[in-house]
């Protein structure tokens, strides 16, 4: 089936941002056939830099997921899909109706649905896209002995990985036996179409093309944090193995987290950078450095530096999150935390403060955590809305998911020592009184951790995955507009995507 997601661009360095639409239904006459590539990856391997390029572009660009709609703009419009499914971010009116079949689960009981088909279509672009570059250097089982086909090689196979991650979580139930059987897999751009292969048989091609990425990104030096280096592909495999969940693999999480924990020279951000700060007479910030906008915080393991360049507007995570930004948000589609979730919060913590009720009306919207870069005072309402072209950068990864990962796993191999050092070390930059968890032991304790893996990740598109793997279940707070009050299991209808109706239609041998 070529996955109905061709490459159209006609020349090997254009990015991914500069294919049309109809690349997802035909193949193209006009493209470089995979041997031209090749040819030319032979004389010059530099060459396909372009191709990861556009890889890592594709991540951010508008209508990846293959639609014109205003919520199809690569990973952080998933990450919104993520949060409304795992309920702790509330879509708090309905003026324009962007995720609303999300946070109707809607979508994940219609296959016909463009919400059902965007995450499909933007994620197995990715691995088409990766594929490309893999077999232009000689296919997903070639040794790579020179640096520069390593370093490629290696940016390829994460990403093909994290597609595959993402796709079995938001098609898959959970890891469970490993025998339920989820996605195509494709690890070339010849395969014709392929039947849903196995969670298991999912998870081993991602550990294994992690695996082979760390090796071949070692000394790899890149030059800009949307590149995936070895950190990256360290945390990347850390969340594969914490899914998959066997004692082995757990282990495998803790040895991994504290290796970048001690070596990867990120670090856990500090109050300043975690909560907006105001004079108290004057209203002004005092703390600029907050606002989880810069790719330069110290925190920041994988994110993008956005310019005016990107061309990115309203369609955008800032302009479907952010008060600021002159966008849905702002107009009148709000993106709150959870009622219970911010009664959780313990008075005495800072993430508190992240979350304001701006108009009186019991909706907490994250000003305070999120906020765009020309904000400079506490509300004013020329600034509210005011920030029209995005210059404000994306996180994927930071370093306090490691921490939580690794507090997470040693728990769980009932290391609690080990795992209340990890929590307070986190703990201690956010609450004034973090001693109560020194009483806290087995269930109690990994509750505590997947607590606060909810109040520090709120809003970052990580809650949906912590919440698969430790096999919980989320009840809706009263501010929701769908379902107050109701609770759904991990492994719900509702909190897991079918196949789309295109791939059962364009793929006759899916269910062989």
């Amino acid at each position: 089936m070529k996955l109905n997601f061709y490459i159209t661009c006609t020349a090997l360095l254009l990015a991914l941002s500069g294919c049309g639409d109809d690349f997802l239904d035909k193949k193209p006459s006009e493209q470089l056939s995979k041997e031209q590539i090749a040819d030319a990856a032979k004389k010059d391997p530099n060459l396909l830099n372009g191709n990861i390029a556009g890889l890592y572009s594709t991540m951010y660009n508008t209508e990846t997921g293959g639609t014109t709609n205003h919520d199809d703009f690569g990973q952080k419009g998933y990450d919104i899909y993520s949060d409304m499914l795992a309920s702790d971010m509330v879509l708090g009116a309905l003026n324009y109706g962007w995720y609303s079949t999300v946070a109707r689960y809607q979508a994940t009981k219609d296959y016909t649905q463009n919400a059902d088909y965007q995450p499909w279509r933007y994620y197995y672009r990715i691995i088409f896209s990766a594929n490309t570059v893999i077999d232009a250097l000689g296919g997903t089982d070639a040794e790579q002995t020179e640096d520069t086909q390593r370093f490629i090689m290696g940016q390829a196979k994460a990403m093909r990985a994290y597609a595959y991650f993402y796709l079995a979580h938001f098609y898959g139930a959970g890891y469970g036996d490993g025998s339920d059987k989820i996605l195509p897999i494709y690890t070339n751009t010849e395969v014709p179409n392929q039947p849903l292969s196995t969670t298991e048989e999912v998870y081993n091609l991602i550990i294994s093309d992690l695996t082979q990425a760390i090796a071949y990104l070692d000394g790899f030096n890149r030059t800009s944090k949307d590149q995936i280096n070895v950190w990256v592909a360290k945390g990347l495999l850390s969340y594969a193995y914490a899914a998959r969940g066997t004692n082995a693999d757990l282990q495998n999480v803790v040895s991994i987290t504290d290796d970048i924990i001690s070596n990867s020279g990120f670090r856990l951000n500090n109050q300043d950078e975690v909560l907006a700060r105001f004079d108290a007479g004057t209203g002004a910030l005092l703390n600029p450095q907050s606002g989880f906008n810069k790719v330069t915080n110290p925190s920041w393991i994988w994110g993008v530096d956005l310019t005016l360049a990107n061309n990115l507007d309203l369609v955008s995570w800032w302009g479907q999150v952010d008060l600021f930004t002159y966008s849905y948000a702002w107009a009148g589609d709000p993106k709150v935390i959870d009622n219970g979730l911010y009664a959780e919060i313990h008075e005495d913590d800072v993430r508190k403060g992240q979350f304001v009720d701006v108009y009186g009306d019991g909706l907490y919207w994250p000003i305070n955590k999120f906020y765009a870069s020309q904000r400079t005072k506490e509300l004013d309402e020329n600034e509210i809305g005011g920030q029209r072209s995005i210059i404000d950068d994306y996180v994927y990864m930071r370093m306090e998911e490691i921490y939580l990962l690794n507090a997470e796993a040693n728990a769980k191999l009932g290391q609690e020592a080990d795992a209340k050092e990890s929590l307070t070390d986190l703990l201690e930059l956010r609450i004034e009184d973090y001693d109560y968890v020194d009483a806290l032991t087995g269930q109690a304790l990994q509750d505590e951790i997947y607590l606060q893996t909810r109040i520090e990740l709120w809003g970052e598109g990580k809650v949906y995955l912590a919440l698969k793997r430790n096999k919980v279940t989320a009840t809706r707070g009263d501010n929701h507009l769908f379902f107050p009050g109701e609770s759904f299991t991990f492994d719900s209808d509702e909190l897991t995507f079918p196949i789309p109706q295109a791939e059962v239609i364009n793929n006759p041998v899916l269910n062989q």
